[in-house]
């Protein structure tokens, strides 16, 4: 090791030491074969997956790494950013020549990262510790959902998610860099707005130009910085060549921020605290490498003095104000479509022109988006690829990856798809299957396309048979083909908080509830605030692939109302397990129709709302009102013998909290769906065939 370098490497030896207690933001674990159609591989990858993982899992031309800490590269509008350069070693020195780069703009702080990926240097945790952790699996001893994650572990995912140093021994030099505004950068936090956009085309350039790389840039990131990663490509700039973006989202307010009118409090709150929290944390990287500016340290100081809870007086304003004339200007913006910030939190799918690999789960906090990310993108299947798990945030449910007849590891398929992009290699990944799913209720399929086309929406109507499945619910209705209602009744529900027990707290609070089977895997519990509708049971395995829209008839007993509904598989010994979810503030409920779209049967398949103050439309007590429901999309299998059911609430707490001027107009008071022939309720549902009657 030369001079030059030991001091920087003894120095991150001693940060990690020193450092992983003073972390104040915990490193993010997200925690045979036949061709498919088109010519591409199966899920597995076929002939080319043994080449893919021994890339891996083989020999590297590099042994070490050398790292080059708290590197400052100056903005445009004069704003120091602070970057971690970790470069491959030789004979413990940066090795010679020019190599592609893989960045991460990181939102959480490098430091804790860089923690992270010491500790998955360690020898042992990823051979021996992750693979020990996802072999754990002791059924019939209720610790199944923990069981489920912890499988999860020895399937590449925490080495994707982390930008392995492994990445370097393969010869890619890895830089992270804080976003303005977080950790050791100067600056305020713009909250994924356009400057930011313009700083890491920015970064991309100043890299392009150092000595040590070739020209050619991925960015990768897991959640946030997978978001970032999918949104390097706004400024397309020309250095950039590919993006692996895992659990990233393509539209942060539609997914999680306010879907329907209603704030992700469950995940925005601690989220944001989190995020503001760590931005604080000094450059002690700078401090013990020798690059601690105080000139820039003053400056960074002065930044967060003026911008200490970026977002919090927003949210604090939402659920102050008794009435909308009593919300800042700011916290307006964040519903108004036309805002700067509103738009900011929108990646344009449509004018990616990056070949873009994204993982993700339908349950996911993220769930909702990238299937149309995916569908937007105007690239050959050869240059985009989805995989979607049935999981939530904490390792979208990958369990198995990398085992026979099952998709590669994570890892695996990150580094074949830098090295295809990055340098050229003809490895065969752009031949994998564009779409890989995992079938809620069914296996790990290829899908030609989203929604599979051998689907037809079809209407299922809401009615007050009574299927004789839901004794506990607070109305047991049926879920039919043909409208069955006979005259007017009201099916009446209210405001409950039985949704800490259901599978939206689980997805909201990034899976770990999930642990607890009784409330992930079965809405048993939570049906008993809801409204409930349940189909016959079907004689042969029925697919459903799509977005899904339920349209309710509703009656308020005040000037507003939220409504949230789910698509469950109830199994033939009475389970419910959710598979879809959407919600709605009844006064946003003005629908975008340009960018929305409809099935050949004239119903909506996916409203899009305006979510715009400015549009609100109290309702009048009394008075019935026509809502559509936007569910987040899903590919999913009923097998024989199990039913279709559709859920109704009026609370949805914590994944959804409307802001305090629409909770006043609805005094939390009861809602009604009005069971009308004249004026049905249905779900339009993508199915493969009919349900019996």
């Amino acid at each position: 090791m030369t001079a030059r370098s030991r001091p920087t490497w003894l120095a991150l030896k001693y940060l990690v030491a020193a450092a992983a207690c003073l972390a104040v933001t915990p490193f993010a674990t997200p925690i045979g074969s036949a061709d498919s159609p088109g010519g591409f591989t199966g899920i597995d990858g076929g002939k080319f997956a043994a080449g893919w993982t021994a890339a891996v899992d083989g020999p590297q031309p590099y042994r070490g790494i050398a790292p080059d800490l708290a590197v400052p590269i100056t903005m445009s509008d004069g704003t120091v950013l602070k970057a971690d350069i970790i470069h491959p070693a030789q004979d413990g020195r940066v090795a010679d020549g020019k190599r592609p780069v893989i960045l991460q703009m990181q939102g959480y702080g490098k430091l804790p990262i860089l923690i992270g990926q010491a500790l998955l240097d360690i020898p042992g945790i990823k051979d021996v510790l992750l693979p020990w952790a996802g072999s754990l699996n002791i059924p019939g001893v209720g610790l199944d959902g923990i069981f489920d994650l912890s499988r999860q572990l020895d399937a590449g995912a925490v080495q994707a998610a982390a930008q392995d140093w492994a990445l370097a021994h393969a010869g890619y030099t890895l830089v992270q860099v804080d976003l303005r505004g977080t950790g050791s950068s100067a600056g305020a936090w713009q909250v994924f707005g356009d400057r930011e956009k313009q700083d890491t085309a920015e970064v991309i350039d100043w890299i392009t130009r150092q000595p040590w790389s070739d020209g050619n840039v991925g960015t990768m990131g897991v959640s946030f910085t997978a978001i970032t990663a999918l949104q390097a490509t706004a400024h397309k700039p020309p250095g950039l060549k590919a993006v692996f973006a895992y659990e990233g989202s393509g539209d942060i307010f539609n997914d999680i921020a306010g879907p329907g009118g209603a704030v992700g409090v469950g995940f925005l709150v601690p989220w944001l605290i989190g995020v503001n929290a760590a931005k604080m944390i000094p450059d002690i990287e700078g401090l013990l490498v020798g690059r601690f500016d105080p000139a820039q340290e003053l400056q960074w100081l002065k930044d967060r003095l003026a911008n200490p809870a970026t977002l919090v007086d927003k949210v604090v304003n939402g659920y102050t104000a008794m009435a909308p004339e009593q919300l800042t200007q700011s916290t307006k913006d964040l519903l108004d479509p036309n805002s700067e910030f509103r738009r900011g939190l929108k990646t344009d799918a449509t004018a990616i022109t990056t070949p873009t690999f994204m993982v993700g789960a339908w349950f996911d906090i993220f769930g909702d988006t990238p299937t149309q990310t995916f569908n937007a993108i105007p690239l050959p299947g050869e240059q985009k690829k989805l995989i979607m798990g049935d999981g939530y945030h904490v390792g979208s449910g990958v369990a198995g990856f990398g085992k026979p007849g099952m998709p590669p590891r994570l890892d695996v398929l990150q580094r074949a798809w830098f090295d295809h992009w990055l340098r050229g290699i003809d490895n065969g990944i752009d031949e994998y299957n564009p779409l890989t799913v995992k079938q809620q209720g069914g296996a790990w399929t290829d899908a030609p396309e989203f929604p599979r086309d051998e689907i037809t929406y079809r209407r299922m109507y809401l009615d007050d048979i009574s299927s004789g499945t839901s004794a506990n619910s607070r109305f047991d209705g049926g879920l039919s083909a043909t409208p069955r209602q006979a005259g007017v009744r009201d099916a009446t529900v209210a405001p409950g908080l039985l949704s800490l027990c259901g599978r939206d707290v689980a997805r909201i609070a990034a899976g770990v509830p999930a642990i607890i089977e009784a409330c992930a895997e079965d809405s048993r519990i939570w049906e008993n605030d809801g409204l409930t509708f349940t189909s016959n049971p079907v004689g042969a395995a029925t697919k459903i692939s799509g977005p899904v829209a339920v349209h309710l008839n509703a009656v308020h007993d005040a000037a507003d109302g939220y409504w949230v509904a789910t698509l469950n598989d109830v199994a033939p010994d009475g389970s419910s397990r959710e598979i879809a979810t959407g919600q709605l503030v009844a006064s946003l409920r003005q629908i975008d129709e340009a960018n929305s779209t409809k099935s050949a049967n004239g119903d909506y398949t996916r409203p899009a709302y305006f979510l715009d103050l400015g549009r609100r439309e109290r309702t009048v007590p009394g008075d019935p009102v026509a809502l559509d429901v936007a569910l987040t999309p899903i590919d999913a299998v009923l097998q024989p013998g199990h039913r279709l059911r559709v859920d109704v609430y009026a609370s949805n707490f914590p994944k959804g909290l409307p802001i305090l001027p629409v909770l006043v107009d609805s005094g939390l008071r009861a809602q009604h769906v009005r069971l009308d022939p004249a004026a049905p309720s249905w779900v339009n549902v993508p199915l493969s065939t009919d349900i019996p009657e």
